[in-house]
Formats: C-alpha cells, sequence, structure tokens
C-alpha cells in the first residue's frame, strides 16, 4: 500500500468552450446526423487540440509508445485515433442532451439486475475510458437509487443537461467536495440500500493510493473508492462503456469481489484485492479498444 501524495494526478478537466456554443450545439444536433459532425470534427477541430495542446498529446503517445509497444508512426496515428475518439464521445453526450438515441449491448447485465433486485447496495467502480456518463442517460434504476459520484467543476450547461436526463433514470449526482462531504453522502447512500457509482482510476483528496499493475507496469489506484466498498463488505462491480460505431456502444459489466477468497482479509487487504481485480479487467478493455483511454496525463510512473 502507498500513502505518497500525487497532486499531479488530480483531475482538473471540464469540457471546453461557453455556454451559448454548448447551447447551439445541442439545438444543431436535434437537426443533425452524427456522422456528418464527426466528419468536420476528424478534419478540423482534432488537428487544432493536437498543435495547441501538447500536455494531453505527449501523455497519449506514450501511452501507446510504452504500454502498448507500438512504433513511432503507428503511435502517432493512435494519438490521433485516441483525440479523434475522445470527440465522439463528448459529441455523442451532446447528441443525448437534444434527444438522440443509442444502442447498447450489454455484457453481464445479469449480475447488473441481481444486484439491483436485492436489499443491500451495492458500488459500481467506473473509470475514464469509452462513455460511462452516456449509459446514465438510457438505463433506468427501477429497484434502487443511483448515485454519482462527479467532478464538480464542470460547465454550468453540461450540468443541467445531466441534472436532467440523469434525474429522468433516478439517477443523483454527487460533486466531489473540498471538505470531503461527499464521502458522508457515498456512505449514507450505501447505508439505505442504494447504488454508489465511483471512478477507480484517479485521486481525488486524499492521498492514499493502492500499487496495481496495469498493462504489465506498475501503476497506483486511489484507496477511497475501494475502501467504501471493502469497509461494509458489498458487492462490488466494474463497468466499462464502449463505443463500436456511431450510434452503438458495448457495456461490460465484471463482478469484482469474491466472498469466498475475500473471507478473513484485513480491510487493506480487502481493499487491494478490489483494487488489483479492478486492473485486471481493465487491462482487458483496453488491450481491446487501445484508443479509448482517456487519462491525458502521465498515468504510470517510469
Amino acid at each position: 500500500m502507498s500513502v505518497e501524495r500525487l497532486e499531479h494526478k488530480e483531475w482538473q478537466g471540464s469540457t471546453s468552450g461557453t455556454g451559448w456554443m454548448h447551447r447551439t450545439l445541442i439545438r444543431s444536433f436535434r437537426y443533425l446526423n452524427l456522422r456528418f459532425v464527426y466528419l468536420g470534427m476528424a478534419v478540423f477541430v482534432v488537428p487544432f487540440y493536437l498543435v495547441f495542446s501538447h500536455k494531453g498529446y505527449l501523455a497519449i503517445y506514450h501511452y501507446f509508445r510504452r504500454r502498448h509497444g507500438y512504433g513511432v508512426w503507428k503511435s502517432v496515428l493512435h494519438t490521433y485515433l485516441n483525440h479523434y475518439r475522445f470527440g465522439q464521445i463528448i459529441l455523442d453526450r451532446f447528441a443525448a442532451y437534444a434527444g438522440q438515441h443509442f444502442h447498447f449491448d450489454i455484457d453481464g447485465i445479469e449480475e447488473f439486475n441481481r444486484l439491483q433486485k436485492g436489499d443491500s447496495g451495492f458500488v459500481i467502480i467506473s473509470c475514464h475510458t469509452g462513455n460511462y456518463e452516456l449509459a446514465g442517460y438510457t438505463f433506468q434504476s427501477t429497484s434502487k437509487r443511483y448515485n454519482a459520484l462527479v467532478f464538480s467543476g464542470e460547465a454550468a450547461t453540461v450540468m443541467e443537461n445531466r441534472n436532467r436526463l440523469l434525474g429522468e433514470n433516478n439517477i443523483r449526482m454527487i460533486p466531489v467536495s473540498n471538505d470531503m462531504s461527499h464521502v458522508f453522502e457515498l456512505n449514507n447512500a450505501l447505508a439505505d440500500g442504494e447504488i454508489v457509482s465511483i471512478p477507480g482510476d484517479r485521486v481525488f483528496g486524499s492521498p492514499r493510493t493502492v500499487d496495481c499493475t496495469l498493462l504489465g507496469t506498475p501503476t497506483q489506484l486511489p484507496y477511497g473508492p475501494y475502501a467504501i466498498a471493502a469497509q461494509r463488505d458489498l458487492s462490488t462491480i466494474a463497468m466499462f462503456v464502449m463505443k463500436e460505431s456511431a450510434y452503438r456502444y458495448q457495456v461490460y459489466v465484471r463482478r469484482l469481489d469474491d466472498g469466498e477468497t475475500q473471507a478473513g482479509l484485513r480491510r487493506n487487504e480487502k481493499v487491494a484485492a478490489l483494487a488489483r481485480r479492478f486492473t485486471v479487467e481493465l487491462d482487458i478493455i483496453l488491450k481491446k479498444y487501445p484508443e479509448q483511454w482517456f487519462n491525458y496525463y502521465e498515468f504510470w510512473h517510469e
């Protein structure tokens, strides 16, 4: 277990653009086909970001070059594809705000449904791959309220539309707060038998981390998300929502906890077991969808 401070890993990003631009984009999607907008983004927007956002560009280039072992030119190509795919992810969210619909194929939905019908709350670990947020605009949580931890510094237009669509599906957003009060809200939700969704790949405030291995290289995951599940011995699943085509996504639901192998473990050992199991599942996803990794900073220690 590592307890070093990782300020450089804390995410401070928000969706680019002004409120007027966001509202215009939403209105446009009431009439435009996504594929047409994708084309304009590929030709004009992505090259602009690659030229003027070197920090994110280099982090992703290193991801392909060092983690996947691609050659120089293949890494450059996939860096472009990564930014293009990220742009699609953002546009898909605005298309959803405008009322466009997407199709989701779900692998492992039986596990989610079983947990949702139970009396106890449970934890969903997500991460910054694919388009996890979009699933919340489509899925309805019929048996339990769904509580999603989100970054509090997003653009006002984005937060308004998130609240509208998520609220329709019985999903409540809990913004990350500097005083860590969001932790109490998450714990209260679990005590009430509700669902809690937490990103498992970025450090939010607390310096505590778990040493893991991802894509064959040591790295660290935040301690907190896995501790919230471990301290109550709650069922924990990972969920990945990966883009397949313009209007189609593939969802993967994977169980992380195993009562038999974790029985008798101390809390810190349970936390580590959950985090390391998550990296096993994430490793599989990143090898299948390498261009859908959206952590634009140096994630791994060299």
